[in-house]
């Protein structure tokens, strides 16, 4: 179910098993129409979470921001009607070559035969998607470049990083939604140089937001956000 987090937002957390690879996802509401951030990691994911922003009285979502392309951010949108899709530019190119894949599980299992480093990932996607049949990847909307403020005011602003380089963060009501900005490469692309960027962590801690959440841990305030970063 939602938990409220503070002034607009409210956040359908994380599932605590890494192995689901299921990140939390926000929901900024206004009566001109929610923004939700990040789309949920398959169609099942997105009717939960669609039902869950029913069930608390919550205007329905009229934007969806991608906080990054990756499959667990990404593969919910086509379970969304009705909203523009919002992303970083850089996300396009990335988003139409995935969306042209042939998605499936033979085609999951070929990959990972092909490398097993996806493993982790693809057997996850494999989990989350028993279906293909209404499956597809939604290339965004709408794009920006450095910064966009949105209607209803929630203000989106790219970061890149090495996790990916569309990554973008999302900040409303003192909260900075992160995504996974600040991770290091996702496993098969990691080399053992790669770390979490903690010059972007101090970054966001220096603008002294009220919480800070990556979409795969607890919110966080910053005294505990402060303390993990070292």
């Amino acid at each position: 179910m939602l938990e409220h987090l503070n002034g607009r937002v409210w956040l359908y957390p994380h599932d605590p098993d890494p192995d689901a690879i299921r990140p939390s996802v926000a929901v900024i509401a206004d009566d001109r129409g929610s923004v939700l951030i990040d789309a949920g990691n398959s169609p099942e994911h997105a009717r939960e979470i669609r039902a869950a922003i029913a069930a608390a009285g919550l205007p329905a979502p009229r934007w969806l921001v991608y906080t990054h392309h990756h499959w667990d951010h990404t593969w919910g949108a086509c379970a969304w009607p009705d909203v523009t899709v919002v992303a970083h530019s850089s996300a396009v190119p990335i988003l139409t070559a995935e969306a042209e894949r042939p998605w499936s599980h033979r085609y999951l299992h070929d990959q990972v035969k092909a490398n097993p480093k996806l493993g982790p990932s693809f057997r996850a996607r494999a989990l989350a998607v028993p279906d293909w049949t209404d499956f597809r990847i939604v290339v965004p909307d709408q794009t920006f470049d450095a910064t966009l403020t949105l209607p209803t005011g929630v203000v989106l602003r790219h970061v890149g990083g090495n996790h990916a380089p569309d990554s973008l963060v999302a900040i409303d009501s003192g909260v900075v939604l992160i995504g996974d900005a600040f991770y290091p490469p996702p496993y098969h692309q990691r080399t053992s140089e790669d770390s979490v960027d903690y010059a972007m962590i101090k970054q966001l801690l220096s603008e002294r937001h009220d919480w800070y959440v990556d979409a795969h841990s607890p919110p966080r305030r910053p005294s505990a956000a402060l303390a993990e970063s070292g």
